[in-house]
């Protein structure tokens, strides 16, 4: 198996690590923080916006099954890439999209791909999204894991990430595990 990891922020963390469990090719997501200027932040700081991080999930996969273009364009699908620092109502630094490549390869790919969505005019409003190199990812608090499955009746979940999955089953059914 040959794997590779995407780094990703598109709002609370919980949403695009439910989203990528999914994702046939997908062997691992962890939720967790990159971007800021605190070592080891937690929940709380990082929420609090003065850290400077982006809540982010680094997706491992097999790119035997699946390539990085593709897990970019799910990404795409399940988050608003065009508000600033906001995904609905969760509003902060800490909610920005972003993509932290770990290799030119993929820093191509993903400007590739955000000025094809852009030509092809697929959002409403411009992409915010920054392209960004890699930098310090910390592993969010064990409770933040697995999060969606652990509490699916939970009304965050349902009302914000049940809605997502849904979307993300019409668009890209394909790529879904069985």
């Amino acid at each position: 198996m040959a794997s590779e990891t995407a780094t990703l922020g598109g709002g609370c963390f919980w949403c695009l690590e439910a989203a990528f469990q999914d994702v046939r090719g997908v062997t691992s997501v962890i939720s967790g923080y990159a971007g800021g200027s605190v070592p080891n932040p937690n929940y709380r700081q990082v929420c609090a916006g003065t850290t400077g991080h982006a809540e982010v999930v680094q997706i491992t996969f097999d790119n035997a099954l699946i390539d990085y273009r593709t897990i970019l364009e799910v990404f795409f699908t399940i988050h608003d890439p065009t508000t600033l620092n906001a995904q609905g109502a969760d509003v902060g630094t800490q909610y920005r999209s972003v993509i932290y490549y770990h290799a030119d390869a993929q820093r191509e790919t993903a400007v590739e791909l955000i000025a094809k969505l852009t030509q092809e005019q697929a959002f409403p409003r411009p992409i915010v999204t920054e392209v960004a190199p890699l930098p310090s990812v910390y592993p969010a608090e064990d409770y933040h894991q697995n999060y969606y499955r652990q509490n699916p009746s939970q009304g965050y979940c349902q009302a914000v990430i049940s809605p997502k999955l849904t979307k993300l089953r019409q668009k890209h059914r394909e790529l879904l595990v069985a």
